[in-house]
């Protein structure tokens, strides 16, 4: 499971989905946000600091609602796409005259040192990057030992009723192949967390037309497969499309008068642990590495 970028998504596309302008948050991130943070009332740990990644594509109303749950906890906010950071900072960082400035608990746009947060919070990031393994190793650097990972994603069930529909029409695929909960799972793994719960559920959204149904899918990306039809097709085929879409039985049967189309929403939580050194004949550590062991051994002695 060493794939530079995954299959079926094509880095170009999601440079050029990066560079879109983004007005708000879409409303289907929003409320995978507010799902994602009802979970948090089953983990102990409250955090002294902690980072949401990318919030403007992932949720402003969400990231309130974090704020709103650990008041008392540092947020950082890291937006990886440049436009967006600079928006960022008018968005999240209070102006000079203001006494959340120096208060401490304003959001500090940027990312944090490596080790220094207790969560690390991503909604509805990792299905559209090219290189999740990478993504993955981000997230894990910026936390401290015992510190956790939430996240959620799109699931391979997303847009069937859309796939099947293309796939009958012989058109290319709508969109790339969304990447399994347990294959997540394992990358998890891969990348030095423990205990990775995953848990996934399906949303059907229904749709007054097919204009509408089109609209909300642009405001939640665009089709990163790159196998996806490579020139600018016409109203031809565009007129083709909103027909299909009017009497296709699978968007049509589930709620008559209106188009549904199912999302599968993965939910995933792991733990940084204790960095395991491998011991051999001869054995490199690096000196972060032992820093951090000692720390947490120290930490753990019994009392005397």
């Amino acid at each position: 499971m060493n794939h530079p970028s995954p299959p079926t998504i094509d880095p170009p596309a999601v440079q050029r989905l990066e560079r879109l302008p983004l007005d708000q948050s879409p409303w289907l991130h929003e409320e995978v946000a507010r799902r994602m943070a009802e979970r948090l009332q089953w983990i102990k740990l409250q955090p002294d600091a902690w980072l949401d990644w990318a919030p403007s594509w992932g949720g402003l109303q969400g990231h309130a609602k974090l704020l709103e749950l650990y008041p008392k906890a540092r947020a950082h906010v890291h937006e990886p796409v440049p436009a967006r950071a600079a928006k960022a900072r008018q968005t999240h960082e209070p102006a000079w005259w203001q006494p959340a400035r120096w208060s401490g608990r304003a959001p500090a746009v940027g990312l944090p040192s490596d080790g220094s947060v207790q969560m690390v919070w991503s909604n509805m990031a990792l299905h559209a990057t090219d290189r999740p393994q990478d993504l993955i190793g981000q997230w894990h650097k910026a936390l401290a030992v015992d510190g956790f990972l939430m996240f959620s994603c799109l699931g391979p069930d997303t847009l069937q009723e859309l796939r099947a529909l293309y796939a009958q029409a012989g058109w290319p695929a709508p969109g790339h192949v969304f990447t399994d909960m347990h294959d997540w799972g394992d990358m998890l793994v891969e990348a030095g967390f423990a205990e990775p719960v995953m848990d996934m559920e399906r949303v059907v959204l229904t749709f007054e037309s097919p204009e509408r149904l089109l609209k909300e899918l642009r405001e939640l990306g665009r089709n990163l497969h790159p196998a996806r039809f490579a020139a600018c097709r016409g109203r031809s085929w565009h007129a083709q499309l909103l027909h299909a879409l009017r009497t296709s039985p699978a968007l049509t049967e589930p709620a008559p008068g209106s188009l549904s189309l199912t999302f599968e929403i993965i939910y995933g939580h792991a733990f940084k642990p204790v960095p395991r050194i491998r011991l051999s004949s001869q054995s490199a550590v690096s000196l972060q590495e032992m820093k951090t062991v000692l720390r947490h051994n120290k930490k753990n002695l019994p009392p005397v």
